[in-house]
C-alpha cells in the first residue's frame, strides 16, 4: 500500500480559485504532501526553529496587522527574512491588502502569492478537508460500495458472488451506486474511510451475461455518487451448511482496513435470498445501533434473560432465543 501522495499546487487552485497575487512560471509543477498549513505568527516574530516549509501558509488579519505596527522598513526586512525559507505557497485570507513590496519579494523568492475573500477559519478548515481527502493514505479493494438510505455499504466476497447483482437491485429501488468492481478507500481522519472509483471505471458495472453497463445512462444521474464514508461492510459469502451463521446479532464484528475497525456483517448467499433487502435492513439496523438501540438486546429484556446474555463476555457465548 502506497501511503505517501502528492497534489499539485494547480489543482489546489483550480478548486478554490484565489487572486493570483504572483505565480511562477513553473508553478504547474509545484506539488503539496502534507495536509498540516501554518499560521505563521511566530515567524513573524524571527521562530524558524520548527519552520516546515513544504506547508501552506495562510496570512490573516492578526499576521497582516502585526506586520503594519512594525513600520515599512522592519517590515520589509520581516518579510524578505520569511520569503527566503522558501514556503510552498503564501495565501491570504479575507482579501486584506498588502503593500507592493510584498508581492515584490515573493517574485524574488519564487515563492507562489494567492488572495482569497473567505475568512481565515473558513478557508483553513476547507483547505484542510480537500488536503486530507487527496493525500490521504489509500487502498483499492475488489468489490462494490453503495449508498443504502444514507449508509456507505461496501459488498465484499469472491467474483461471481453477487455483489453486482445486489448492487443492480438496490439502485433500483431508489439507492446509489459509487464504486463497482474495484473501490478506492482512502483513510480520510483518524475514525473515517471513504470510498470512491478509479475514473476509468466510474459508474461501471459488470453483469454476467449481460456485459459492461453506464449505471448513470441507465438509471439517471441520480443513481450514482463520486464519495461516499463507508459505514459497515457486508461480507458476502457461498452458503455453507455446516458453518453456523449469526442469527441474533449480538456479537460486534468488525473488518480492518487501513488500521480501522469497521463494523461488519457475514451473509451467506443461496438462491431464494434477496440480497438487496437484506442490505436495506442491514443498513437500517446499523443506523439504529448508532443511535443506541439493539434489537437482539431489546428482546433479550424482553424475555429476561439480558442478565445472562450480558455476563458472557461481551455475547461472546451464543444465546438464541428461538431455539
Amino acid at each position: 500500500m502506497k501511503t505517501d501522495f502528492s497534489i499539485s499546487l494547480k489543482k489546489i487552485i483550480d478548486e478554490f480559485q484565489p487572486e493570483k497575487l504572483y505565480l511562477p512560471e513553473d508553478y504547474e509543477k509545484i506539488v503539496i504532501s502534507t495536509n498540516e498549513i501554518n499560521r505563521p505568527g511566530l515567524q513573524m516574530a524571527g521562530y524558524f526553529e520548527f519552520f516546515d516549509e513544504r506547508r501552506i501558509q495562510i496570512l490573516g488579519i492578526s499576521e497582516i496587522s502585526y506586520l503594519k505596527q512594525l513600520g515599512k522598513a522592519k517590515a520589509i526586512e520581516t518579510v524578505k527574512d520569511y520569503f527566503s525559507r522558501k514556503p510552498a505557497a503564501v495565501i491570504i485570507a479575507r482579501n486584506l491588502e498588502v503593500e507592493d513590496y510584498f508581492i515584490e519579494i515573493a517574485e524574488e523568492n519564487n515563492v507562489p502569492l494567492l488572495r482569497t475573500t473567505e475568512s481565515t477559519s473558513d478557508f483553513v478548515a476547507a483547505l484542510i478537508a480537500f488536503l486530507s481527502l487527496h493525500l490521504a493514505p489509500r487502498v483499492t479493494r475488489h468489490g462494490v460500495l453503495v449508498e443504502v438510505y444514507g449508509e456507505g455499504i461496501l459488498l465484499l466476497g469472491e467474483s461471481g458472488v453477487g455483489k453486482s447483482e445486489t448492487a443492480i437491485e438496490l439502485v433500483k429501488r431508489g439507492h446509489r451506486l459509487i464504486a463497482d468492481d474495484a473501490v478506492e478507500i482512502r483513510r480520510v481522519s483518524s475514525k473515517s474511510l471513504v470510498g470512491t472509483a478509479p475514473d476509468n471505471i466510474r459508474h461501471f458495472i459488470e453483469l454476467r451475461g449481460i456485459g459492461i453497463i453506464n449505471a448513470s445512462r441507465i438509471f439517471g444521474v441520480g443513481a450514482v455518487k463520486l464519495t461516499e464514508k463507508i459505514d459497515l461492510i457486508v461480507n458476502m459469502e457461498q452458503w455453507d451448511i455446516n458453518k453456523s451463521y449469526d442469527r441474533m446479532g449480538l456479537e460486534s464484528h468488525t473488518t480492518e482496513i487501513l488500521g480501522l475497525n469497521i463494523p461488519s456483517l457475514t451473509i451467506p448467499v443461496k438462491p431464494g435470498r434477496n440480497l438487496a433487502v437484506i442490505s436495506e435492513v442491514a443498513a437500517m439496523n446499523s443506523r439504529q445501533k448508532k443511535l443506541g438501540y439493539n434489537a437482539a438486546e431489546d428482546l433479550l429484556k424482553r424475555l429476561g434473560m439480558n442478565d445472562d446474555v450480558s455476563s458472557n463476555n461481551n455475547y461472546g457465548t451464543s444465546v438464541d432465543p428461538f431455539m
